[in-house]
């Protein structure tokens, strides 16, 4: 836990730099493809993905470890070549994974969130999954198994791997040449990430692209077919929170109100997109049908309520340095009540975002919560001991905060009868 943490003070902020950097180079090119507000919500989801995982909320079925131990044919020692055959073992690995979630109802819920940008760039790399409580797939790590692969190398070289599928959620970078047929580019990628009917359900490599050539599941970035991103069933919020749990929500009322038995029951292992005929019938359920006709979700927001929700994510960003920086001083179970505050602001800020009605409420949940950390413990986590009056900082603008938004649900005409406008804003 804490040396992930660790891990993550120094890969966050390069990560937020090079998203910035994306977003600086597409005004100057007169192209920007990083929306402010879509910016936001991807980030949100990446802190939120990384304090589920530094909190260790998810459990194996099935450890490496255990592969190792019971199927090993030999066992090797950590060299240059073994981090490779587990780098190998791992994108093998990921490739199956990574088509299983697309191909079945139940394991979509996983990955829906990466998906769910209307736009393709940086950071919606980050746009992670926080709704993957249990892990199951440890199986495909088998020839790495078989070979004796230590477990602290697979441990290494796991963030590496991860890591390095960042790059390629770009649109500036066109075609690289001979690479194209080895490793996974933001040409193949674009092309997973479009909802086109020619590019649905391709390219699913995640460092090598021959995966899919070898099993049938590439397809090249087509000049005459300009890729368009997001979901079919396209999500209508910046909350990442929501975003996670909607599909399994939907297949959870689906199975509630299917009239057989079977149906309840197959829902859930059969290909993305099937809902029983009588539920489909009374329940339908928005879907894009042209590609290149539909509105992209964008709440209008006015400038102070862009630069508020900009303020909101930069204290947010704040809060999840000093947690990562201090796991070992906050210790259990004050990093599990911090990470729910982590949790309950990002919902807090992007309901407001969504120009939803009831933000405010939200946010007064969340001012009472971090206060009652801060009025039970007489401090925010030991902040007072690296910066003087921190916890009083802390405490004034969470009470201010309520205040804020409930003005801006006011002064934005923020209401049921116009939360759903869509207006483009950069």
């Amino acid at each position: 836990m804490e040396t992930y943490g660790k891990i993550l003070l120094i890969a966050m902020p390069a990560f937020l730099v090079l998203v910035l950097l994306e977003k600086w180079y597409g005004w100057y090119k007169n192209n920007d493809t990083v929306p402010t507000n879509d910016m936001l919500s991807s980030l949100s989801s990446g802190i939120t993905n990384v304090t589920k995982d530094v909190l260790g909320l998810s459990i194996a079925i099935i450890s490496y470890g255990w592969l190792v131990d019971h199927v090993a044919l030999t066992h090797v020692n950590a060299s240059w070549l073994t981090f490779l055959i587990a780098f190998v073992a791992l994108d093998f690995s990921g490739y199956w994974v990574h088509r299983i979630n697309h191909e079945y109802n139940i394991f979509w819920n996983n990955h829906i969130i990466h998906h769910s940008s209307e736009e393709f760039n940086l950071a919606c790399a980050l746009r992670q999954s926080i709704s993957s409580f249990v892990r199951i797939f440890t199986v495909f790590l088998l020839p790495a198994a078989f070979l004796g692969v230590p477990t602290e190398v697979i441990a290494e070289v796991g963030p590496i791997h991860l890591f390095a599928q960042f790059w390629y959620h770009t649109q500036h970078i066109k075609r690289m040449g001979f690479l194209e047929h080895i490793i996974v580019t933001p040409a193949h990628h674009r092309v997973h990430h479009a909802i086109n009917p020619i590019y649905l359900d391709k390219n699913y490599g995640q460092i090598f692209i021959f995966w899919d050539k070898f099993f049938g599941t590439f397809q090249e970035e087509l000049e005459d077919v300009p890729a368009v991103y997001g979901v079919t069933r396209p999500v209508r919020t910046w909350n990442p929170i929501k975003i996670n749990f909607m599909h399994l929500w939907l297949l959870i009322k689906d199975a509630w109100r299917a009239s057989k038995w079977e149906d309840k029951l197959k829902i859930w292992f059969m290909p993305l997109g099937w809902r029983p005929a009588d539920v489909e019938e009374k329940f339908p359920v928005e879907k894009i049908e042209d590609v290149y006709h539909f509105e992209k979700y964008s709440p209008l927001l006015s400038p102070a309520l862009l630069r508020w929700s900009i303020f909101q994510f930069l204290m947010l960003v704040f809060y999840v340095f000093y947690m990562f920086g201090n796991i070992a001083s906050i210790g259990s179970p004050g990093i599990f009540i911090y990470g729910a505050f982590i949790f309950l602001t990002v919902y807090a800020y992007t309901e407001l975002m969504d120009k939803n009605p009831k933000a405010w409420i939200w946010e007064i949940l969340k001012s009472i919560s971090g206060l009652a950390i801060i009025l039970v413990s007489g401090d925010w986590f030991g902040l007072n001991d690296s910066i003087p009056f921190g916890s009083i900082m802390i405490m004034t603008i969470l009470a201010l905060s309520p205040i804020v938004v409930f003005w801006f649900c006011k002064s934005e005409g923020i209401s049921v009868k116009n939360e759903r406008k869509m207006v483009s804003i950069s």
